[in-house]
């Protein structure tokens, strides 16, 4: 986390994607935990009879690196990390299998 506030930069992304659509009956929500430093993007309301309640990202920072531990989009959080200036050493893409992250550009853990 040299010289880069990673709070500042996840949340930026994650905002990003909290856009509501007008023809939607459900909402996105935001829930940042600062404290904590975990944050997501919740998907919430009703379509028709069904609910729906689901998280489209949730990013943990853990020991100075971003732990994206669910990623529902189509670009990747973690393609958007980069782009902001994160070093992909930093970036864990925790929803994969431990064993698979070695084969990937990204930190292990």
């Amino acid at each position: 986390m040299e010289g880069m506030n990673y709070r500042e930069v996840v949340q930026t992304i994650l905002k990003s994607h909290a856009k509501n659509r007008s023809n939607s009956q459900t909402e996105v929500q935001l829930i940042f935990d600062t404290e904590r430093d975990r944050y997501q993007v919740l998907n919430i309301g009703w379509q028709d009879l069904t609910r729906v309640f689901g998280c489209i990202i949730y990013v943990e920072i853990k020991d100075g690196k971003i732990w994206i531990e669910r990623d529902g989009t189509e670009v990747g959080v973690a393609n958007e990390l980069v782009e902001a200036g994160v070093p992909k050493l930093d970036i864990v893409l925790a929803f994969k299998a431990p064993y698979k992250r070695k084969f990937t550009e990204f930190a292990v853990s």
